[in-house]
């Protein structure tokens, strides 16, 4: 059985369609899923990069194309009133959702992923959804403590030291595989594709230097 660790903030739409397909892409694989919450502006901080939504054109195409990829899925959808929106709030009561160092379990994590994107276009960070989804969510720490704050930072900083710069990005025999696109390949190397025990996968990440930009 494979331990797949699966990085995601709920402010993005791939990771909710990702989560919500990830039973369907893997069926018949013997896995379990760890899900670790990250706070995906910290990723972009410290890469450097901006999010889809901060850049409009892209943010137009995003849309566009999580509106197909959820009716290709067959997974239903609807964004926030607002986006991007400040996700903190949800990642903490995930984290508070388990007991101190542990990480929330399925359940939990459907409930923030429905919270952005099954709320009928409602706001995500509204203060009387967030109350119900706290009391849906019955956490076991107090979500605003200490203890979770550095634990969500801490998840953060772990994502970033093994390279990860976005979510959702899954983890499998240390090799990290980023967005809903990569599910078929995370497939494959479950079901023992011999494509990744030959030399192709480092190959494939071979420095080849090139024009670099100035700031």
């Amino acid at each position: 059985m494979k331990t797949l660790d699966f990085w995601f903030d709920p402010i993005s739409p791939y990771a909710y369609l990702a989560f919500e397909q990830l039973p369907q892409a893997l069926e018949g694989c013997s896995y379990v899923v760890h899900y670790r919450p990250v706070l995906f502006a910290g990723l972009l901080g410290h890469w450097g990069q901006k999010g889809p939504a901060e850049i409009e054109p892209k943010r137009i195409w995003t849309f566009r194309q999580i509106a197909w990829h959820a009716h290709r899925l067959g997974i239903p959808i609807a964004a926030p009133a607002q986006h991007p929106f400040n996700p903190l709030p949800l990642l903490r009561v995930a984290l508070a959702g388990a007991a101190h160092g542990g990480l929330p379990n399925r359940r939990v994590v459907e409930l923030l992923m429905r919270h952005v994107w099954r709320g009928d276009g409602a706001d995500a960070a509204d203060p009387a959804r967030l109350q119900a989804l706290h009391a849906a969510v019955a956490p076991l720490r107090d979500p605003g403590s200490d203890e979770v704050k550095a634990e969500l930072r801490a998840h953060t900083e772990a994502a970033v030291e093994r390279g990860i710069f976005g979510v959702p990005t899954i983890e499998a025999d240390g090799r990290l595989f980023w967005g809903l696109d990569a599910l078929p390949m995370l497939r494959a190397l479950l079901q023992g594709d011999p494509w990744f025990d030959g030399p192709a996968w480092d190959a494939a990440a071979a420095a080849r230097p090139g024009v670099r930009r100035s700031r």
